[in-house]
């Protein structure tokens, strides 16, 4: 879940189904049996997503690279089909908004762009198009329809709120200023009332102002004293004419819609960006910029997490030895681990401001190590996550790539300056072993031969090293124009595969150092991971081109390839079984795919 997406989270009006972003695509997932279903067609990030009020359209845009088109994607929800592509806008579009009877929808353009633009659906084109704010006014940051009148609509940011009426005759839309006094405020949401006589802003200060639609002045503002903590990110206006309001600092709160008094409040993790009801509104859900949703009743008002995932890229995932209802990913910030039939998270293992690199779990199961960009070497408890050691200045550059011996008596590790560095490890003692100095640059993988003899190194220097590390000496060196960013043993273990930034995947002799073959791995990006079956016969790869791809190793040929991401692809695991893949991207999703029956 993307959460970094102002009201990215939305639930359906059938009550049944939420739909959120993430990467390219929009997720539409069932609540009661978690079923997801998944909307492609961006090329490039979701920015924002609207759902048409009975619940028949969706409508989605997407970030580009300055200069370049950025499309609105009309989707239809029942058939979950690309209906329409509405290219328009330049470099984002940061608001969508559905007229009330579905007729025409509103997009409004990023900073770059600085447009609203009126579409007519039945069409499929646009109407009209106007500069979105005055010049001299801020941008417009939200974009909002009226709930009754299809030729109205209200676009507010920057030191701006404006009232627009469509004059469908000529093509044209009328802007018309609304006045807030001496008071001057950057708006971040907007929500209108049922009857349209006004409409409620949140803004960054902290306060909330009641504009009159008809007027275009501002009513009322609050609260007066207490005012909420990094802002009011969201609103949402109950039938009974009280608000709930969500804010920067995590906070959910319901007001009084008469003097905007807190009666009830619950606290969340991370800034709120969404804030989408259920229904009439007994039930609605909560989404922050952590990616956590939350699932909050009105009569309780109590918070209850139903999806976390990470909210960064994520780097690494491993399975403990011979189990694959278990796994363990590593980000910025922490360690999680998960529960493979749920897919729900067990355990969360936080370090502030530092990102994990790698993470292995020991064969016998009983600690995790970590590698951190701050340069030391983390272990932990895999059931409690308590802190067991940590080595400090194990590399200098941060750690950035970590394995250890089957007796769990050693660890190898990798930095970012090129040094591998062999530890012993013992019940109450760390000490170094070995410093090997060869490699120039990061060191990007380590695999460990099964005698606990020999272990293999992939650098960004372009070079992959066999180490015998019992005598701590070079054994052999593969070179290629590549950074390699993975390697994996046969589990013969006389031949290695290596893949890097040149797509190529290379085979290698383990005894002489000679290229057995070379395969194109991918047709665009770099190859980021790998990783072979337990008895050698496939392989998995994905990378930069968002494919999952599976390999046969003798033939060198692709079997399957898994479309699914929306994000370049990390690292990828092969569970200990063959039962299924778990694949990780650079936009913090978790994919689960099914292995194919290959007999």
């Amino acid at each position: 879940f993307a959460g970094h997406i102002p009201c990215g989270l939305i639930c359906h009006p059938d009550k049944e189904h939420i739909l959120y972003p993430l990467g390219c695509s929009v997720v539409i997932q069932e609540l009661g049996s978690k079923k997801q279903a998944f909307l492609r067609g961006h090329t490039s990030n979701v920015s924002c997503v609207v759902i048409s009020r009975n619940g028949v359209y969706v409508a989605s845009g997407q970030a580009t690279f300055m200069g370049f088109k950025a499309e609105i994607i009309l989707w239809d929800f029942q058939r979950k089909e690309l209906l329409a592509r509405l290219s328009l806008h330049k470099g984002e579009v940061i608001g969508l908004a559905f007229s009330p009877n579905n007729l025409y929808l509103v997009s409004l353009g990023g900073q770059d762009d600085g447009s609203v633009a009126v579409w007519n659906i039945g069409k499929r084109e646009a109407i009209c198009g106007s500069p979105a704010s005055a010049h001299s006014a801020g941008h417009a940051t939200v974009v909002v329809c009226s709930n009754s009148r299809d030729d109205m609509f209200v676009t507010a940011g920057n030191g701006t709120v404006r009232v627009w009426e469509l004059d469908l005759a000529n093509r044209r839309i009328h802007p018309n200023e609304c006045h807030m006094g001496l008071m001057k405020r950057v708006i971040k949401c907007i929500k209108m009332a049922d009857d349209d006589n006004y409409f409620y802003v949140g803004t960054s200060s902290g306060d909330i102002l009641k504009m009159n639609t008809k007027h275009r002045v501002m009513s009322d503002h609050g609260p007066k004293k207490q005012k909420f903590s990094l802002g009011v990110t969201t609103l949402l206006l109950l039938k009974t004419g009280d608000l709930i309001v969500g804010t920067g600092e995590g906070v959910v709160a319901l007001c009084k819609g008469s003097n905007y008094k807190v009666m009830k409040k619950v606290q969340v993790k991370g800034a709120v960006t969404s804030l989408t009801r259920r229904g009439e509104g007994h039930q609605f859900f909560v989404g922050t910029n952590e990616s956590q949703i939350y699932q909050i009743d009105y009569s309780a008002f109590k918070e209850e997490l139903i999806i976390a995932c990470h909210s960064d890229a994520i780097h690494d995932i491993v399975f403990p030895s011979e189990m694959s209802n278990l796994f363990a990913t590593c980000s910025k910030n922490d360690i999680r681990v998960w529960h493979t039939p749920e897919s729900r998270e067990l355990l969360r293992i936080v370090i502030p401001n530092v990102t994990c690199n790698a993470i292995e779990i020991m064969k016998d199961g009983k600690s995790i190590i970590s590698a951190w960009n701050d340069g030391k070497i983390r272990a932990f408890t895999p059931e409690t996550g308590q802190p067991m050691y940590v080595i400090n200045h194990a590399h200098s550059l941060g750690v950035t790539a970590i394995a250890a011996t089957r007796d769990c008596k050693r660890i190898v590790s990798g930095g970012g300056e090129g040094q591998v560095r062999v530890w012993e490890i013992s019940e109450k003692t760390q000490k170094l072993g070995e410093v090997l100095k060869e490699h120039l640059s990061a060191v990007s993988c380590i695999k460990i031969k099964k005698d606990d003899r020999e272990c293999v190194t992939a650098s960004l220097d372009g070079t992959c090293i066999i180490w015998d590390i019992v005598r701590f000496v070079r054994k052999q060196m593969f070179m290629a124009n590549t950074l390699f960013k993975c390697v994996c043993y046969h589990p013969e273990e006389h031949q290695i595969i290596t893949s890097g930034t040149n797509r190529q995947i290379g085979y290698w002799e383990v005894f002489d150092g000679s290229e057995v073959r070379e395969v194109e791995g991918s047709v665009s990006g770099s190859i980021n991971g790998m990783d072979i079956t337990s008895d050698g016969a496939y392989f998995v790869t994905g990378g930069d081109d968002h494919l999952v791809k599976l390999w046969d190793y003798n033939q060198g040929a692709v079997t399957h390839v898994g479309v699914g991401h929306s994000g370049n692809i990390t690292r990828l695991k092969i569970c200990p079984g063959n039962k299924f893949i778990v694949s990780v991207s650079a936009d913090g999703a978790i994919l689960l795919w099914t292995y194919p029956n290959l007999r």
